[in-house]
């Protein structure tokens, strides 16, 4: 096929000019980044040739190899591996392949230093190129094909792709360094940086061992190849031989992330299942957490050779944010997923692993809390997953769990369950909470207002999570988990008996106006009555004690489900002025519409959506025409 010249994707553009002008002050780790890409190109070879051995070509020795040209001005990066074709060039090299590429520009500050870390979790990969060199040369030919593809573009707004002739398969990136880069036509320079960001890499990173001299002082220029790395796992290694800047540079390798690791856990298991963790905690989350189809970030590795990628069933979902490595003994080096998908002794890693991160977790929250209280913003509602999905592991995860309350009235979610029990009222004997679709929602419920007024302190829950969290957990250890907006409200212990006693008599007397006010509204109700949880509103609304909360109702409906909807509750409070004044006109004409508009009132102030807003604005305008009168 003839040369074409294509344009990039805008997304592309704009993150390319990113990443020339935000990294500048980094531009080191362009090598570590076409490096980490070579090392996974090699890989994928290995996963792939396990069922077609032919894909070697009778070269089954893989390496990368790095060299520099001074009089062209070059950086060139080679790999025996893969290699892609020219499609696959296209979809990989001219785009970008990754969810979360809209809400990645939203996030964007236009400060370079803020915009360098965004960048770095987006994952910096191939452009990196483009920060040192003015043009990009890839040449490449995946393994088993007779064609090759060269792609080369100034970084600007196009690139040009053309079918040529490759002697060996891989990938050969050669950079066309900007002036003022001479730095890394630089023998020492290159040398070092790979030391510093991939030693770890298990396969032999080539280079020319350099210039000698001989007795008389000539340069002998030798030809011959020598490794710079280590190239070994380094998951393999003792942890009392990795050193803590290894750890890190490693965590990059496998996350392509741009910062540090939150913290790391590194173990040989052995006994019935024997295998090598090495997983990390990232500082920041990725962007597409959320995604359906997001990558999950744990590779497996059987015997040392590479096989899947993105293993989502080494870890559950609520986990899906870990990075790192698993290295098996006992797994046949044939494993697919859909082996993955039935396997017990993939059951018994993954049990494992969980149990190793979530120990992690506990350390840092009882050793590092303002760590802690960073991760938590970032994975907190991912993790509240687990306690629905979880069930061996209920308790632990709800432990980890942290929450805004009525303690604080501060939207930062900080406090543990452990912390409520021990804050709890003598005689209290449940942990209370509010759902809500925003923390305003939550803080200003009118549920609230007994609780206040006694110093009870309530959860306030307002993540979309929060009502399947829940939902899973009745209990925590032992103490009943409790909504202020469902049932009848029983604070047991925490009333007294002449508590008890008034709100008894306050029913009696306004039992005829209950009873009214539940035959004006008729169908939009369930039952009328009167509230004791109220102090400052005159009417709530509460869902039946095994209903579905009227927050959890609006979510689903949200996403297009059909739920049905259950009638409230309207409870009314005998103590307002507006409740005595509706009492004393029980037999005037606006009766109708001041039963109509404390309903209405008592919906909006819990987030709901009124079915008919045009008869509530008239009903509202009669009311305050009438009054002015």
């Amino acid at each position: 096929m003839s040369k074409q010249t294509l344009g990039f994707q805008a997304e592309t553009k704009q993150l390319l000019q990113l990443m020339i002008h935000s990294l500048y002050s980094n531009k080191e780790i362009f090598l570590r980044e076409l490096v980490s890409n070579a090392s996974d190109a090699c890989d994928k070879l290995k996963f792939e040739s396990l069922n077609n051995d032919a894909l070697y070509e009778g070269d089954g020795s893989l390496h990368i190899d790095v060299s520099f040209d001074k009089d062209a001005r070059t950086v060139t990066i080679a790999d025996n591996g893969i290699g892609m074709t020219r499609d696959e060039v296209i979809a990989n090299i001219g785009t970008i392949a990754r969810s979360g590429t809209k809400e990645f520009f939203g996030k964007l500050s236009g400060d370079a230093q803020k915009d360098a870390n965004l960048i770095g979790q987006f994952g910096v990969g191939f452009y990196s190129a483009f920060i040192v060199a003015d043009r990009v040369t890839l040449t490449t030919r995946r393994a088993g094909e007779t064609s090759a593809t060269r792609w080369e573009s100034e970084g600007a707004g196009e690139f040009s792709i053309e079918d040529v002739e490759k002697t060996g398969r891989g990938t050969e990136i050669v950079l066309h360094l900007k002036e003022g880069e001479d730095e890394f036509l630089d023998d020492w320079r290159l040398k070092s940086i790979i030391k510093k960001y991939s030693d770890h890499i298990t396969l032999p990173i080539r280079m020319k061992k350099g210039n000698s001299y001989g007795e008389n002082g000539e340069v002998i220029v030798s030809d011959e190849l020598e490794t710079v790395n280590k190239a070994n796992a380094l998951w393999t290694r003792s942890k009392n031989d990795i050193s803590e800047d290894e750890y890190k540079q490693f965590y990059k390798h496998v996350s392509h992330d741009w910062e540090e690791p939150l913290a790391w856990s590194h173990a040989r298991v052995e006994g019935r299942q024997e295998y090598t963790e090495l997983l990390y905690i990232p500082k920041r989350a990725p962007f597409d957490l959320y995604e359906r189809e997001r990558r999950h970030g744990v590779k497996l590795f059987v015997k040392r050779v590479f096989i899947l990628e993105d293993a989502e069933k080494l870890l559950p979902q609520y986990l899906r944010f870990i990075r790192g490595v698993i290295d098996s003994n006992d797994l046949p080096l044939n494993v697919s997923r859909e082996i993955l998908q039935h396997s017990k002794d993939i059951e018994q890693i993954k049990a494992g692993c969980v149990k190793k991160v979530l120990g992690l977790l506990e350390d840092i929250a009882e050793n590092r809390q303002d760590d802690y209280a960073s991760f938590w913003k970032e994975f907190g509602k991912v993790v509240k997953e687990g306690v629905g999905e979880d069930h061996a592991n209920k308790e632990r995860i709800a432990g980890l769990c942290r929450f805004a309350t009525t303690a604080t009235d501060s939207e930062a979610q900080t406090v543990s369950l452990k912390d409520y029990l021990g804050r709890m009222k003598e005689g209290q004997d449940k942990i209370y909470y509010v759902t809500a679709d925003s923390f305003g929602a939550a803080k200003n419920s009118p549920h609230l207002e007994i609780f206040r007024k006694k110093g009870i302190e309530v959860l306030l829950l307002s993540d979309r999570v929060d009502e399947w969290f829940v939902s899973s957990l009745s209990e925590f250890e032992g103490k009943e988990l409790a909504s202020v907006a469902k049932g009848g409200l029983d604070l047991g212990a925490l009333e007294d008996e002449a508590e008890k006693k008034e709100q008894e008599a306050k029913a009696d007397a306004f039992k005829e106006l209950v009873e009214k006010v539940q035959a004006t509204l008729g169908e939009r109700v369930k039952e009328v009555r009167i509230t004791h949880r109220l102090t400052d509103s005159p009417a709530c609304l509460v869902a039946d004690e095994h209903a579905m909360s009227g927050n959890m109702e609006r979510l689903l409906k949200s996403i297009g489900q059909n739920v049905g909807g259950s009638k409230p509750i309207l409870e009314i409070n005998p103590d307002h002025v507006l409740v005595g004044k509706l009492k004393a006109e029980a037999a005037g004409e606006r009766f109708e519409d001041w039963a109509h508009i404390l309903f209405d009132q008592a919906l909006l102030a819990e987030g709901g959506t009124l079915e008919d807003p045009a008869g509530f604005v008239k009903r509202l305008n009669g009311l305050m025409l009438a009054m002015s009168h």
